[in-house]
């Protein structure tokens, strides 16, 4: 069959002969043992509803295998024999154009040079899934295939609940992942509900086919290095980023060193991701003896290189080895998957890859025993540099939430709070969230590198025209990202679709999404989709990450993620998300998302200009609300830009009278 005809296929009637497990795939961790009998007869039944009955008995022994092997049932057999890419559009089959850039964007979550464990559908983060099972991405592509403008695609944590009568205005896809009560979200109430097959982890853009590869943090890792460095007052060159974790979202952190031009030393664990990553360019060296590691450094150092080393070790090893060295660390923080420490977010000191994993699955009360104690380690290592001046930073991926849970000196003074920032709080919360600015990203549906290269061009021109009358508030994010898409073709980030990230307010996204739909009108480029990271002013609530510089009580609330994904949904979205879970752990955050395809028509141009400024503002004004003071001025500024809003502004209370 041809490609197109293997999508609207769906599930075949015939079923495929089973799939060879390949070794060679980096592949996710087995997950725990944690169903009863009646519980793993449940699994079963749920998987099988996608089969008609006369298939059970052939599947029931292979899903078991899987369940009590994996911990999941993936459906390995029905993984497509055809490459996973996203394709020109073109070469979709489908009524609706909108379905088609949809279906280019799950292919791309999933393209082997793009997702973490791809034969489980796990795009990154260890968990963050598109999918539970490939029955549910047959089913979807099938959908989406025969799906018009008049319809809407409802999706339940990864099952399709099917097409519905709509409007051309509303979104063609509804996402919802891990939507649980809030009493039944704890860590082990996602392994049991995911393993019954019922919900799953869709990370930020994992579940809602945004992701665009390492590049999609690059930028903001890059203006996190260069505005750390900057509060420390000293310059990149010559000086020291320590941090670890090179997987889907982590990988990012070497390149962006590089970009912001200093050593940058990252350590892993896993030989098969510090593989990828070296062969794709992110890193420039792989070392993995410790002393070697040191004396690299120390003539990094001397020489004021800018170099991306990989050390292929733990990193609690490197912080104790560097203080016994008393090896100088500027910027410290830590960016492994630490939302998830107990199936294989983090690995601890003291283990090698195979005895953790193998502990993990087999083992898991004393894994966690063991992660704690790694986790104690590395925060007292820590310390020590900290006492010699080292700035650390939580990279917003719960690090000190699980160190202080596992009893490490991670706590104030006031015995509240932790006595490191989390880099939201110092860096982006007040630098860039506040005003508006967040990670605007698209891609080019064409597939072509020259429309990505017109893209850049386009989004230079119109951020360069803005920056001449901007307000000096703003002056240096406006600088610096002109100079990030200068670079952008030049630092070689495209991993899978053509896509880019910029961090830009609301008033840069429209901009610049209404010179892109220009140029499409115009037939200078293909269709564009438009999207950003769920790490945003507006689309998340994270206590720890996202609204950490929230400091009016409402941290832990949910309600401006929530009212995002409505909001964008009735301004003309193609898509919207929103998510339990991502970035810093399940039951730790809510994150809605969206996608819009630009197609040079009239419509998309209404569309963008209504969803792009409230999908900014509502967060704006949120942060606004909350007292805080470059939010307060973008919201007044937004009201001057756009009559018809009106945000309700704090007024401020003296002090000295409290």
């Amino acid at each position: 069959m041809t490609f197109q005809e293997h999508i609207l296929q769906g599930i075949p009637e015939i079923l495929p002969e089973p799939k060879t497990y390949d070794n060679s795939i980096n592949h996710a961790p087995k997950r725990k043992d944690i169903l009863s009998a009646d519980e793993k007869k449940l699994a079963l039944k749920n998987a099988l509803r996608y089969f008609s009955p006369e298939q059970h008995a052939t599947l029931i022994p292979e899903f078991k295998y899987e369940l009590e092997t994996y911990g999941r049932i993936y459906m390995y057999r029905l993984r497509p024999d055809y490459k996973m890419y996203a394709r020109p559009i073109e070469e979709y089959p489908g009524k609706s154009s909108q379905a088609k850039a949809i279906m280019l964007m799950i292919q791309n979550n999933l393209d082997y040079a793009v997702a973490q464990h791809p034969h489980e559908l796990i795009t990154y983060g260890g968990n963050g899934a598109v999918f539970q099972n490939w029955a549910q991405y047959l089913l979807t592509m099938q959908y989406l295939a025969e799906m018009t403008d008049e319809q809407t695609l409802v999706m339940y944590s990864g099952h399709p609940m099917g097409l519905f009568p709509s409007h051309k205005d509303a979104p063609r896809v509804v996402v919802t992942n891990g939507m649980m009560i809030p009493n039944y979200s704890q860590p082990d109430d996602w392994e049991k509900f995911n393993a019954l097959g019922v919900t799953q982890y869709g990370q930020m853009t994992a579940g809602s086919y945004m992701y665009i590869g390492p590049q999609g943090i690059v930028h903001g890792t890059t203006i996190t290095v260069l505005n750390g460095f900057r509060k420390i007052k000293t310059e990149p060159a010559g000086n020291l980023f320590v941090t670890s974790g090179l997987g889907g979202m982590s990988g990012a952190q070497p390149k962006a060193g590089t970009i912001a031009g200093c050593i940058t030393v990252c350590a892993e664990v896993n030989p098969k991701i510090t593989k990828i990553r070296h062969e794709q360019g992110w890193i420039h060296e792989v070392i993995e003896d410790i002393d070697a590691l040191v004396t690299r450094v120390q003539k990094a150092k001397a020489a004021k290189e800018v170099v991306s080393l990989a050390y292929l070790g733990n990193v609690v090893d490197v912080w104790e080895r560097f203080d016994e060295e008393d090896l100088y660390i500027d910027l410290g923080s830590d960016q492994t998957s630490l939302h998830n420490p107990w199936a294989g977010g983090y690995y601890p000191a003291g283990l090698s890859y195979e005895e953790a994993n193998d502990m993990m699955a087999n083992n898991p009360e004393n894994f966690k025993t063991k992660v704690q104690e790694s986790l104690r380690r590395q925060a007292k290592a820590i310390n020590k540099h900290t006492e010699k001046g080292t700035y650390f930073f939580d990279y917003g991926n719960a690090f000190l939430l699980e160190a202080s849970r596992a009893g490490a000196d991670v706590i104030a003074e006031n015995g509240i709070d932790f006595k490191y920032p989390s880099y939201v709080q110092d860096i982006m919360g007040p630098m860039c969230f506040d005003y508006g600015f967040g990670p605007f990203r698209w891609v080019c549906t064409s597939g072509k590198p020259e429309d990505l290269a017109k893209t850049d061009a386009i989004a230079c021109e119109v951020l360069e025209e803005i920056k001449q009358t901007a307000p000096a508030e703003i002056q240096q994010q406006m600088q610096d990202n002109i100079q990030w898409i200068k670079g952008a073709q030049e630092n070689k980030l495209v991993v899978g679709s053509q896509a880019r990230i910029l961090y830009a307010d609301a008033e840069g996204r429209t901009k610049i999404a209404q010179a892109f739909n220009k140029a499409i009108a115009n037939g200078e480029i293909g269709y564009v989709v438009l999207g950003r990271d769920h790490h945003d002013v507006s689309g998340t609530d994270s206590p720890y990450r996202e609204t950490s510089n929230i400091y009016d009580g409402s941290r832990f609330t949910a309600d401006m993620s929530i009212q995002n994904v409505i909001g964008d949904s009735f301004r003309g979205a193609t898509w919207v998300s929103i998510h339990n879970g991502g970035g810093v752990g399940w039951g730790e955050v809510m994150n809605g998302g969206f996608g819009m395809v630009l197609d040079g028509s009239d419509d998309a141009e209404r569309r963008l200009k209504s969803m792009l400024f409230w999908d900014v503002n509502n967060g704006i004004s949120r942060r606004s609300w909350a007292r805080n003071e470059g939010a307060m001025f973008a919201a007044k500024r937004a009201m001057e830009a756009e009559p018809n809003l009106k945000i309700t502004i704090p007024n401020l209370v003296d002090e000295d009278l409290l």
